[in-house]
């Protein structure tokens, strides 16, 4: 069996690994990067517009479910997570979020001391190529020569303007970028796609890495560390081959797939891992815990006129959508759609925004299944910060066998008022004169959902996973019993071994969660080299009147 060996072991070709392996191999260093899926070629990974496909996709998707959701009526929910060149940032819907300034203060706060926003913003502007479109921005807060290009759908559809304006007229404030100095307000939409074309971590990052030579892909599921005397070596893969590392290990396998691993190496809750018939190599019990994810109900609006995406649903339209894209990489299959967007506060005393908008001109389920009514828009809304937490535990000691994910959804009282919050709020929204022209009734909730119990009968059956899992190997103080890795993404405990990906978000930042996830793999490639960016200042808008006003 051939003998492989690097500077560094990363497992995962993810938004994160992609970053660490690209910063590791620029540095001079041999990188191995360990996937378990297959190429990301093809029109369907490629096309911005067709991002509904590569999720339920089993060549692309680990396919995981949640448990059934005890405050869900026991549904059991997709966990889509990829499995490809790109992990994740290869089957998702592009959308382009930093998360808000005091998120990552939050972090700093929690124990992951060099995490605040002042230590973040440096990454986030090395990582990005930012293109404005000519819409405005805040460019001394971006970064322009990045691998990461980050642009603006053309908001041709009348539509988008329609939602910006109907927030305006609800009493809302406007920004022009919300990954710049204000977060707060409607404005356009950032997505990861660059002429015409997503452009996934795998694009971005390891491509040119691999392109150096330096860096090779190793196809292979990775069964557990390797340890030797307290120390990682390497990984194992499924049929025996051990992949080994001269200097660290790197896990960025992603918040499911990175607890499981550690589990399946002696790495988690000491009891846990003997239910398992797992031998315990360090009792770390929050391994698996914390987990987090933002859940969104798609408020579905019937439209009167005819300029919805719904136009393109028949065989010929979607055929001509592709068909373009493949010639000329324009028309609706190169953008994700989602063009417009919201941050909004809840209430009177929230300091900054705790409610997201994604709007989209069209009504239709994420797995590509179009509401009946046919033409119709809608905006995905739901709380940013959740206190439910769940947790990720491993079903046996088989390395090939799926986790149990348990999020527990819902299972904080104060979740249903704010869900119930949201759509009202929204509704407000849809109910403004900029909509008038488009609007017709209210597919869902439903008009005549209008109460209390009504509403949560709605949430129970009809709210979906925004698919942002994070927060299961907490970053925090070495001797922070609960934190799985350290201030500079080591495993605590052990040797030799990091973790970056969005498991060690101690907290759910505002938003999308590739943003965030790629600057951690930005920042722990630092950590690895033994440098930083200097700390930059910058302090974010936050509403004169936050204390006192909701809008």
């Amino acid at each position: 069996m051939t003998r492989l060996i690097a500077d560094y072991v990363v497992v995962g070709a993810g938004s994160a690994g992609c970053a660490i392996a690209y910063r590791l191999v620029e540095a001079g260093h041999s990188v191995l990067v360990v996937e378990h899926g297959g190429t990301d070629a093809g029109p369907l990974i490629q096309m911005p517009g067709a991002l509904s496909f590569p999720m339920n996709m089993a060549r692309y998707d680990w396919g995981y479910f949640s448990e059934p959701e005890p405050y869900l009526g026991g549904r059991v929910l997709a966990t889509p997570r990829g499995k490809v060149l790109g992990g994740s940032s290869s089957i998702n819907g592009m959308v382009y979020v930093r998360g808000h300034a005091r998120d990552f203060d939050h972090w700093a706060e929690a124990g992951a001391m060099g995490w605040a926003f002042r230590d973040v913003l440096p990454y986030f502007k090395r990582m990005e190529s930012w293109h404005d479109g000519g819409h405005g921005g805040d460019p001394a807060w971006r970064g322009t020569d990045g691998p990461l290009h980050i642009t603006r759908g053309r908001r041709d559809n009348p539509l988008y303007d329609a939602f910006v304006q109907a927030g305006r007229q609800a009493g809302y404030q406007l920004t022009g970028d919300y990954n710049g100095e204000k977060q707060e307000g409607f404005g356009p939409m950032e997505q990861t796609v660059w002429k015409g074309r997503r452009w996934s971590a795998a694009n971005a990052y390891l491509k040119p890495a691999r392109a150096t030579q330096r860096c090779e892909v190793v196809r292979g599921l990775v069964e557990r560390v390797a340890f030797a005397e307290g120390r990682a070596t390497g990984v194992c893969l499924a049929g025996g081959q051990l992949v080994e590392a001269r200097a660290e290990v790197i896990l960025a396998a992603g918040a499911i797939n990175s607890p499981k691993l550690l589990m399946q190496s002696g790495i988690g809750p000491a009891d846990h891992l003997r239910e398992t018939g797992i031998t315990v190599l360090r009792d770390r019990p929050g391994v698996g815990g914390n987990l987090q994810d933002h859940l969104e109900l798609y408020v579905q609006m019937a439209a009167s006129q005819p300029v919805t995406l719904f136009r393109y649903w028949s065989l010929l339209g979607k055929a001509w959508v592709g068909a373009r894209w493949l010639f000329t990489r324009t028309g609706p299959g190169a953008t994700n759609n989602f063009e417009s967007a919201a941050f909004i506060r809840s209430a009177a005393g929230v300091e900054y925004p705790d409610i997201q908008f994604h709007f989209l001109p069209l009504a239709v389920r994420y797995d590509g299944q179009a509401a009946a009514e046919g033409h119709g828009f809608q905006a995905h809304v739901g709380p940013m910060r959740s206190a439910s937490r769940g947790t990720v535990r491993l079903r046996s000691a088989d390395p090939a066998a799926a986790p149990r994910i348990r999020f527990n959804y819902m299972s904080d009282p104060q979740d249903w008022a704010d869900f119930r919050k949201t759509i009202r709020l929204t509704r407000e929204i849809f109910e403004q004169d900029a909509f008038a022209p488009f609007r017709r009734h209210e597919i869902l909730p439903g008009e005549g959902v209008r109460t209390d119990a009504g509403l949560d009968d709605a949430i129970r059956e009809h709210v979906e996973s925004a698919y942002h899992p994070c927060g299961t190997c907490r970053m925090g103080a070495a001797d922070d019993p609960g934190a799985v890795v350290d201030p500079q993404t080591r495993v605590i405990g052990v040797d030799g071994l990091r973790l970056a990906d969005s498991s060690i978000f101690p907290r759910i930042t505002n938003g999308n969660l590739n943003g965030p996830s790629i600057m951690v793999g930005e920042k722990a490639a630092d950590h690895v080299l033994g440098r930083q960016l200097p700390p930059e200042e910058a302090t974010p808008w936050i509403h004169p009147d936050w204390a006192t006003a909701q809008r």
